[in-house]
C-alpha cells in the first residue's frame, strides 16, 4: 500500500489567490481583465459623490436673484465690520468664489440687528449665520460660538465634614434604637441586651438603666408634652414609661409579632407602631385603646413617621412600598412604588414639606402632601440602609449595614462625605453596622447606634474651610424621573 503523500502547507495569501483565480475562470471572459463597469452605476455614483462633497459650493456658486441681491446689499450695509465675528476655520477654507468646500462662519450682535429689523432677512433679535463644513468632518470652529446650556441642577451648599468625637460603651448587645429628649439634655438608647439606658448628652455619662422588656428593643420615642418614654421591641410589647417614677405605667397589647418601629404624633396624644404583622397600629396613649389598624402592606412595616398635617402618617415596608394614610378614616391616600427594595428608613425634613426614603437600591426624595417624586440622591450607597436623619441645615445622614455613614446635601442630593465607622477593639470587622441614627434638637450633634455595642457621637469639623475641603460636584447628565 502506497504511503500517503504529505499535504503541502499553503499560506493564506496563496489560498486567496487560488479562490480569486477560480472566480475569474467562472465570471471573466479573459484572464487578467475585469468586466467593464455598468455606465449607469458609474453615473449615479459620481453624481452622489459630487452632491455629498461639493453640494454647498455648487449651491453658493449660483447667481442669486435680483431681490436676494438687494437684500444682501442692504444687510451688508446695515452691519458694520465690527459686528461680524469671523472665526478661522481649518486650512484650505478660503473664499467661496475660489471653490472652497466650506462656507464663511459669521455671527451678528443683537444690538445692530435692531437697526436692520425692517429688512426681511434680519427680523427680531440677534441673528447668527452659522455654516458648518459640509463634509463629514466636524467643523471645530463652531464650538467657539455654540451656546452652552447651563445645568438646571441646583449647586450644593458647602458643609463642613463631620468627625467622630466620642465613643460610649455600656450596652451588652447590639444598640438598635435611639431617641433624644426634647429639652436636649439627655438621650436614651435601646439594645439587644433588653435594657434602655439614658445618657447625659453633654458628657456622655450613664444616668439610668430601665429593664422590663424580654427581647431586643427596636423603637424609642420621648414625649414632648409628658414625662413619658415609649419603647417597642421584638417581644410584641409596646410600653409607656413614666420617667418621674422610672417604671412602666401602661402597656399596649395587640401586635401579633415583633414591633420594629414607633412614632409619636407631634400634636395629638396618639402613638404609632409598626411591626412584622404588616400593620401599623394607632393607639390612644391615655386609654391604651387601639384607634386604627392601618392594614394594606404585604410585609413588615419597618419605618414610620408622623406630621401635624395630612397625610399625618407615612409608613415604609419590606414590600418595597411607601403608604400615605388618612388618619381620620384609617385608609390609604396613596401608595408609592418607586423603590425596588425594602424601605427600611425614612426621614422628614424639619422645615420643608418633603421627606426622604432610603432603600438598598436608591435614596429618593418625595414632596408632600401628595407624595410626588422629586429626585434620587446622586450616588448609591450600595448597602442596606438602616436609618436616615436630616437636620435644619440641610445635612442628610444615612447609615448602612456595612458601617458606612454618608452625608448628603439635601437640596442637590450631592454626597459630600463618606465616613466609615471603626469597630471597638475586640469586635469583628463584620460588626461595623449602624442600626439607628438621630440628630439632637439643635442638629449640631449626630448620635449613631452600632453593632459593636457602642454609641458614637459626631460633630462638624470646626477647622474645615471650603479651601481645605473643596466641593467636587458634577451635575448629573441625565435626571432619572423614577
Amino acid at each position: 500500500m502506497d504511503a500517503e503523500l504529505p499535504v503541502e502547507p499553503q499560506s493564506l495569501k496563496k489560498l486567496s489567490f487560488k479562490s480569486m483565480k477560480r472566480a475569474l475562470d467562472l465570471f471573466s471572459p479573459v484572464h487578467g481583465q475585469f468586466s467593464p463597469p455598468a455606465p449607469d452605476s458609474k453615473k449615479i455614483r459620481v453624481s452622489h459623490k459630487l452632491k455629498i462633497e461639493y453640494g454647498g459650493v455648487i449651491s453658493s456658486g449660483k447667481k442669486p436673484s435680483a431681490r436676494a441681491a438687494g437684500v444682501a446689499n442692504q444687510t451688508s450695509q446695515a452691519f458694520a465690520p465690527s459686528s461680524v465675528l469671523a472665526l478661522p476655520g481649518p486650512e484650505g477654507s478660503g473664499n467661496i468664489e475660489k471653490g472652497s468646500s466650506q462656507k464663511d462662519l459669521v455671527a451678528f450682535s443683537s444690538r445692530q440687528a435692531g437697526a436692520g429689523s425692517t429688512n426681511a432677512g434680519v427680523q427680531g433679535g440677534s441673528k447668527a449665520v452659522v455654516s458648518t463644513n459640509v463634509s463629514s468632518e466636524r467643523n471645530l470652529s463652531t464650538s467657539a460660538i455654540m451656546e452652552r446650556i447651563p445645568s438646571r441642577w441646583p449647586r450644593p451648599v458647602w458643609h463642613p465634614p463631620w468627625k467622630n468625637y466620642r465613643v460610649i460603651s455600656g450596652h451588652l448587645g447590639w444598640v438598635r434604637s435611639v431617641a433624644v429628649d426634647p429639652s436636649n439634655t439627655w438621650f436614651c438608647t435601646g439594645s439587644a441586651d433588653r435594657t434602655i439606658k439614658i445618657w447625659d448628652l453633654a458628657s456622655g455619662q450613664l444616668k439610668l438603666t430601665l429593664t422590663g422588656h424580654i427581647d431586643q428593643i427596636r423603637g424609642l420615642a420621648v414625649s414632648s408634652k409628658h414625662t413619658y418614654l415609649f419603647s417597642a421591641g421584638d417581644d410584641k410589647l409596646v410600653k409607656c414609661w413614666d420617667l418621674e417614677q422610672n417604671k412602666v405605667i401602661r402597656s399596649y397589647h395587640s401586635h401579633l409579632s415583633g414591633v420594629y418601629c414607633l412614632a409619636l404624633h407631634p400634636t395629638i396624644d396618639i402613638l404609632f407602631t409598626g411591626g412584622r404583622d404588616s400593620v401599623c397600629r394607632v393607639w390612644d396613649i391615655r386609654s391604651k385603646m387601639q384607634i386604627h389598624a392601618l392594614s394594606g402592606h404585604e410585609n413588615t412595616v419597618c419605618s414610620v413617621f408622623t406630621r401635624p398635617t395630612d397625610p399625618q402618617v407615612i409608613t415604609g415596608s419590606h414590600d418595597n412600598t411607601i403608604k400615605l394614610w388618612d388618619l381620620r378614616y384609617g385608609k390609604t391616600i396613596s401608595t408609592l412604588t418607586h423603590h425596588k427594595k425594602s424601605v427600611r428608613a425614612m426621614a422628614p425634613h424639619p422645615n420643608e414639606d418633603c421627606f426622604v426614603s432610603a432603600s438598598a437600591d436608591n435614596i429618593k426624595k418625595f414632596k408632600l402632601p401628595r407624595g410626588e417624586f422629586m429626585h434620587n440622591m446622586l450616588s448609591q450607597q450600595k448597602t442596606i440602609i438602616n436609618s436616615a436623619a436630616v437636620n435644619e441645615d440641610g445635612v442628610l445622614a444615612t447609615a448602612g449595614d456595612n458601617g458606612s455613614l454618608w452625608f448628603w446635601d439635601w437640596k442637590s442630593g450631592h454626597n459630600f462625605q463618606q465616613a466609615q465607622t471603626i469597630v471597638q477593639p475586640g469586635s469583628l470587622d463584620s460588626e461595623a453596622g449602624i442600626y439607628s441614627i438621630t440628630y439632637d434638637i439643635t442638629g449640631s450633634r449626630l448620635i449613631t447606634c452600632e453593632a459593636d455595642k457602642t454609641i458614637k457621637m459626631w460633630k462638624e469639623d470646626d477647622t474645615a474651610t471650603p479651601e481645605t475641603h473643596p466641593l467636587h460636584f458634577k451635575p448629573p447628565r441625565d435626571i432619572r424621573r423614577f
